[in-house]
């Protein structure tokens, strides 16, 4: 039975885990082996793991940290950053990842999208949909390359050709909100859940758990997803690896 998930996000640079804000920055904040105990611990509901800057540097992905991570990960493992074939995805998977998140290269060659569900199952091919505000109007545009390049493509649209393809989930990152920790991008999320089916990960805006639980229960079933609010603590942002305990949660969920 489908059920709300809430996601720690976990970007790496360099093999070190960062934090940016807007897309920029990347402040360091760790180790990612040491953050997934941490989280192990923790119990969480699932992880998520990008590599930020994969793509852009024009590198596959780095298939010994992943092996790393899901050796280490006790819990659903998704990883994205790199990822450009069928031969990347299966391997992903081999190594102990439920998921693998795509994003440039699907855009550029969306059906690669069916082409790894037919090879791994659907229900593990993420599409992640880095998105930003542009122009006088404001209007919705999908970025690729770490929030560089502009695909002038609108999230909805992209949203619902990758669920014909076959995608499994998608995921929607407010570039704008990344980091701000002011709370969700409710229009984008509303735009984008209204037309889909498929199950929907939202990403960029958490502050705190009160954030996390206005969208579930605006939405119901969803994926929840936050990196700052997980890795940092109290108004000067100290480093420090959390999430919500059972109590918490159940709050959350209910």
């Amino acid at each position: 039975m489908l059920r709300s998930r809430i996601i720690p996000c976990l970007l790496v640079k360099n093999k070190g885990l960062v934090k940016t804000v807007q897309f920029k920055e990347g402040k360091y904040v760790g180790d990612p082996i040491n953050a997934v105990k941490i989280f192990n611990e923790k119990e969480v509901d699932e992880l998520m793991v990008l590599d930020i800057d994969a793509t852009k540097e024009g590198r596959e992905p780095d298939f010994a940290m992943i092996e790393n991570l899901a050796n280490e990960s006790r819990m659903p493992l998704c990883y994205g950053g790199g990822v450009k074939t069928v031969e990347h995805a299966k391997k992903i998977i081999h190594l102990g990842a439920e998921k693998v998140a795509l994003s440039s290269a699907v855009i550029e060659n969306p059906n690669l999208v069916t082409d790894i569900a037919n090879a791994v199952g659907v229900q593990s091919v993420i599409v992640v949909l880095d998105v930003k505000k542009k122009g006088l109007f404001g209007k919705y545009q999908v970025y690729t390359n770490n929030g560089t390049k502009s695909t002038g493509k609108n999230p909805v649209d992209l949203a619902k050709k990758f669920e014909s393809l076959g995608a499994g989930e998608i995921v929607v990152n407010s570039i704008d909100n990344d980091g701000v920790m002011k709370g969700y991008d409710i229009n984008l999320i509303d735009l984008v859940r209204s037309a889909i089916d498929l199950p929907l990960t939202v990403l960029g805006g958490a502050g705190s758990l009160e954030d996390i639980k206005n969208v579930i229960a605006k939405y119901k079933i969803i994926g929840v997803a936050a990196g700052s609010l997980f890795v940092f603590k109290g108004k000067f942002k100290a480093v420090l690896i959390n999430y919500p305990n059972k109590d918490e949660k159940r709050k959350l969920l209910s």
